[in-house]
């Protein structure tokens, strides 16, 4: 593997400090927060402002603010990227930390279709295939992509008139029940299903983010009964979400601390 190139890397390290503050700064600013010399702040900004991955802030001398070549680069980035294939990645990762069977999910209607899988290798383990269909209500992911929803989107798919299919007997059939589980859901940020789905299995879930932080998939982790507990659960769900922030970085979501 090659060296790094100092000039580069000090070129980059002033690009990613516009991701903080209000985007905007100054050589001095740039001086102090990477304790370069002040040529070297010279030199480096006049080149990345005359390549246009910088420009002058207007009615600011002195000041800087982002350039076009970022966007362009970041809209480049985003067409090429592939949920599922980003999906099945990050899958694979969670599933070799927990031993458990993990889906990523997108919402179509009232149903969520599994876009990647991975699952545990126990004996006694989850079911599933990518591109399974399976109503929302019943299932975490459809759960947490259902709290992400608007209301007035969330009506038009789940009218307060709705009936609600009933996998198990624990399956949420009536509406108005629902809508107080997703309150809670979109309270915590995390989604549990205890066997409503299937009667054997429990699961938890964690909203993935797009770049312009729309909820786009959730990922879950599905655990037999037989090695589900409330710590059990805790540990998943800690899990779950740091897997889905993982995908969402992936997919250009940025989140603020």
């Amino acid at each position: 593997m090659g060296r790094l190139v100092p000039a580069v890397t000090r070129a980059l390290d002033i690009l990613e400090l516009f991701l903080d503050g209000d985007g905007t700064l100054s050589a001095p600013d740039i001086v102090r927060r990477l304790q370069l010399p002040r040529t070297t702040v010279h030199e480096l900004v006049t080149t990345l402002a005359a390549r246009q991955y910088i420009v002058q802030v207007s009615g600011q001398p002195g000041r800087y603010r982002l350039g076009v070549r970022p966007y362009q680069l970041g809209s480049r980035y985003a067409e090429q990227l592939d949920l599922a294939a980003e999906g099945q990645h990050v899958a694979r990762s969670v599933a070799e930390t927990c031993d458990e069977t993990v889906h990523v999910a997108i919402l179509e209607g009232t149903d969520v279709i599994y876009i990647a899988k991975v699952d545990s290798t126990h004996a006694v383990r989850m079911v599933s295939a990518a591109g399974r269909r399976l109503p929302a209500h019943c299932t975490s992911v459809g759960k947490m992509l259902l709290a992400s929803l608007p209301e007035h989107e969330l009506t038009a798919r789940i009218p307060d008139d709705a009936d609600l299919l009933a996998m198990t007997p624990n399956s949420i059939t009536d509406p108005d029940a629902l809508r107080q589980a997703l309150t809670g859901i979109r309270a915590r940020g995390i989604a549990v299903e205890r066997q409503e789905s299937n009667p054997d299995v429990s699961c938890v879930a964690a909203p993935v983010r797009d770049r312009t932080g729309r909820v786009v998939a959730a990922l879950s982790i599905s655990v037999p009964m037989i090695r589900w507990s409330d710590d059990r659960r805790i540990e998943l769900e800690q899990l779950a979400a740091k897997g889905a922030a993982e995908l969402s970085e992936r997919l250009g979501h940025r989140s603020v601390a």
